[in-house]
């Protein structure tokens, strides 16, 4: 049954993950179709920031998931090769991150917001990263699976954005709440997680 539950999330996860890195991708266009209200001006001002910001989410979430059960056996080799590839796309999507974050419309509180969750990615994942070259496996996994939490939070933010017509207030003040509630909850959930269990061996075969 514990097997089977986990192979369900993380069979979601994925999909989700995909799903969203999928419709992410089309703010790589030259021109965009359907962008989010929130978006719009950062286009116009901020194209390039944009970019990296997207390019660098959209492979985090394509290539994160994956990273958790192909770290034995043959698979290793993907997995050292696509984890290299998710840490510069995560510290790309996170500088550019904080930089579109100094410079949202809904105001210091949102600009609070996605700048810690900018921080926090960027520090997670540079820990991440640190701990694998010096052979520090435990931590290097512990440390990626906080980042991994907050790549989710793409996922989070884009479940949450149609839900504020249905709280009852007004789009933008919804909005600075979901810059928190996007990633704070993630990284609590993992790092509950990881207290809890110890980080047990992820095996889905």
């Amino acid at each position: 049954m514990t097997k089977v539950i986990a192979t369900t999330l993380f069979g979601l996860m994925v999909f989700l993950a995909l799903g969203v890195a999928l419709v992410s991708a089309r703010y790589l266009l030259p021109e965009v179709p359907f962008p989010a209200p929130p978006m719009l001006g950062q286009i116009a001002d901020w194209p390039m920031a944009v970019l990296a910001h997207v390019g660098g989410g959209v492979t985090a979430l394509a290539l994160g998931s994956f990273q958790l059960v192909t770290r034995r056996g043959p698979r290793r080799i993907w997995h050292r090769w696509a984890g290299r590839t998710y840490v510069l796309a995560c510290l790309v999507g996170a500088v550019s991150g904080f930089w579109l974050a100094l410079h949202v419309s809904a105001g210091p509180v949102a600009t609070a917001g996605f700048g810690g969750l900018a921080i926090a990615w960027f520090g997670t994942t540079l820990m991440g990263w640190r701990k694998a070259v010096a052979g520090e496996f435990t931590q290097h996994r512990r440390w990626m699976i906080r980042s991994l939490s907050l790549s989710f939070s793409a996922v989070m933010l884009r479940i949450m954005l149609p839900l504020i017509p249905l709280t009852g207030l007004e789009f933008v003040e919804g909005y600075r709440a979901i810059s928190f509630l996007c990633w704070v909850p993630n990284l609590l959930l993992a790092e509950a997680w990881l207290r809890t269990l110890g980080h047990p061996p992820i095996r889905l075969t």
